[in-house]
């Protein structure tokens, strides 16, 4: 098993991750351990193909209550999921890989892309990506730290 070489490092039930690979600093994410794969909230998500393999497009909108800092992303597409959400519903989702800065741990992790803007969190961490060497403290929050104060007023909507 993979995750008997790392230490284990401690997240809370919420995390400020970054997206290191794909130029996304900062996202507040929900670690998630009821769902298998981790999921970000993409929006127009669009497929092509990059020397004959097929490639997606699409963008991240890091803040939660505000279209700034928006990033356009291009990656492989590593899988194709039916997920089932918490209210039943199945969906066809694209799966990428990706790295994951968590708790100050860069891990690769498949990520499923969905365009659900109601999500509160712009991200959800699986269990996939924490079986490599996590444990969630349920009671916990930003136990990885938090950004720059100017960051989370971005979050808020507000102004830097």
């Amino acid at each position: 098993m993979i995750g008997h070489h790392h230490s284990s490092t401690l997240t809370g039930w919420r995390e400020w991750v970054r997206l290191p690979g794909v130029g996304v600093s900062w996202v507040k994410a929900k670690i998630d351990t009821g769902a298998q794969t981790s999921a970000l909230h993409a929006d127009g998500i669009a497929e092509f193909e990059r020397d004959g393999t097929p490639w997606v497009r699409f963008t991240v909108q890091p803040w939660q209550l505000s279209e700034s800092d928006t990033v356009t992303v291009e990656l492989p597409i590593h899988d194709r999921r039916t997920v089932r959400s918490s209210s039943g519903h199945a969906q066809a989702r694209l799966v990428v890989m990706m790295d994951i800065e968590l708790a100050g741990r860069r891990i690769p992790a498949e990520v499923t892309l969905t365009d659900r803007d109601e999500m509160v969190f712009r991200m959800l961490i699986g269990r996939e990506a924490l079986r490599q060497g996590f444990i969630v403290d349920s009671s916990a929050s930003f136990l990885g730290g938090k950004p720059p104060k100017e960051i989370r007023r971005k979050n808020r909507g507000l102004a830097a």
